[in-house]
């Protein structure tokens, strides 16, 4: 099944096929959230736009601090049952939000989903190896994936008429809405049976003895190379539209056509995509190309701004080709460089150190592109394409340096077994 193009697209076994309805109905009730969830904090919470903007900043501060813990947490219970709590922990919180009428209880509400938020790629890319195996775990993925993004966009389609209606409960629909959606990703989660995680061996004395990646410089440098490069996601929701409407000739209504354009592509390609990224070597080329498309795509948006406007818009939409390559392609390589350079007994907290790039993207990102790239103009695109490229580039030496230092680290041992079991 999996040789034909469309059998590459179909989630393998029976555990793939649970996690592709966890993925499709999570991203389905958060698709109608994203929405309308300024409209709904602004018009029926109360809050001004400066007082939405600190909450969820807060929110970002609170899952970037939060994620190696819970990553650890999740080594010592199970991936698995932790990500069934936090899936439960979300349909709580989001039902209180939907009641909430006060900027404090919003702050505090948006603190605890962004603490969960945060936690919960890494605990599923290892749910995700644990249940379908190392062979299909980067092809799992990539169909998770394309479904979120499927989704994101159906939910927020979904939320159209919601919004036009503007009643408090219709927006309090959207929100309990989303609650129910964790609560069935939750049961479905509850059901799958996955590969019994490794024992974590006991760490010393003080916070960076417990947090053992945290003094793994190898790692934390590819770590590093991936948040330079995961940019792409700030580069899509704030450096494009911004850069259209304020620096560039093109209508601002192009702005809704780039982000059709990345989202279908992103659903149609992630899978066919990914595939060289099911080996090492694959997933270092993948990263060095990420590198270079969104390189290409920086380039593209410096020369828009100097462009006549329909010059202008046949570069915007190029260049949102390239950045949408670009992201594809990132993706496919961390799935794979960060899943096999963490060690077995520490595989959720190496992976939670590893996603702290995406973390720091929401917080950093907004304030790198409206205070210095789009304020140098075609300059800082320019110098902003080229730290894309050498990112690109210094992954292969960085993937080397870390494989020859696990090879020193790591002492020659007999073949594991492992069970088919709950983790808990």
């Amino acid at each position: 099944m999996r040789n034909s193009f469309l059998g590459s697209f179909v989630p393998p076994g029976p555990a793939g096929r649970r996690l592709a309805v966890i993925a499709f109905v999570g991203s389905l009730g958060t698709g109608l959230y994203l929405a309308s969830s300024a409209v709904f904090a602004v018009l029926h919470v109360g809050l001004s736009h400066t007082q939405f903007g600190w909450a969820m900043s807060a929110a970002g501060v609170v899952g970037l601090l939060g994620t190696v813990p819970l990553g650890k947490l999740g080594d010592r219970i199970g991936p698995r049952r932790l990500l069934v709590i936090l899936q439960l922990w979300r349909a709580v919180w989001f039902t209180v939000l939907g009641f909430t009428g006060d900027v404090y209880v919003f702050t505090l509400v948006v603190c605890c989903l962004g603490l969960a938020e945060a936690a919960i790629a890494p605990l599923t890319q290892v749910v995700v190896a644990s249940a379908v195996g190392d062979a299909e775990r980067v092809r799992t993925n990539a169909i998770l994936r394309m479904l979120r993004n499927a989704g994101f966009s159906v939910g927020a389609l979904a939320a159209a008429p919601l919004l036009v209606a503007g009643t408090v409960w219709a927006f309090r629909s959207v929100v309990l809405a989303n609650a129910v959606s964790f609560v069935v990703a939750a049961a479905v989660l509850s059901r799958l049976d996955i590969v019994a995680p490794a024992p974590v061996r006991k760490a010393g004395r003080g916070l960076l003895a417990a947090v053992a990646s945290l003094r793994d410089l190898p790692y934390l440098r590819l770590a590093a190379l991936n948040t330079v490069l995961v940019l792409h996601m700030s580069l899509l929701s704030v450096g494009i539209p911004l850069w259209v409407v304020s620096r560039t000739d093109a209508p601002v209504g192009l702005v809704a056509v780039l982000t059709a354009v990345n989202t279908v592509m992103a659903v149609l390609l992630q899978v066919p995509m990914s595939r060289p990224a099911e080996t090492e070597p694959g997933a270092v080329r993948c990263f060095f190309r990420a590198g270079l498309a969104l390189g290409v795509s920086c380039l593209g948006l410096a020369w828009a701004g100097e462009a006549d406007r329909w010059t202008a818009v046949a570069v915007l939409v190029a260049s949102m080709v390239a950045m949408t390559f670009g992201e594809i392609l990132q993706s496919a390589g961390a799935w794979e460089l960060s899943y096999r350079h963490a060690p077995d007994d520490r595989r959720t907290e190496y992976l939670a150190v590893f996603n702290l790039g995406f973390s720091a993207q929401q917080i950093a990102g907004p304030v790198l592109f409206t205070g210095v790239v789009i304020a140098l103009g075609a300059w800082g695109w320019a110098a902003l394409a080229v730290v894309f490229c050498v990112a690109g580039a210094l992954v292969r030496p960085a993937n080397d340096r870390l494989a020859a230092h696990r090879r020193q680290s790591v002492p020659a041992a007999g073949p594991s077994s492992t069970v088919v079991a709950p983790d808990g």
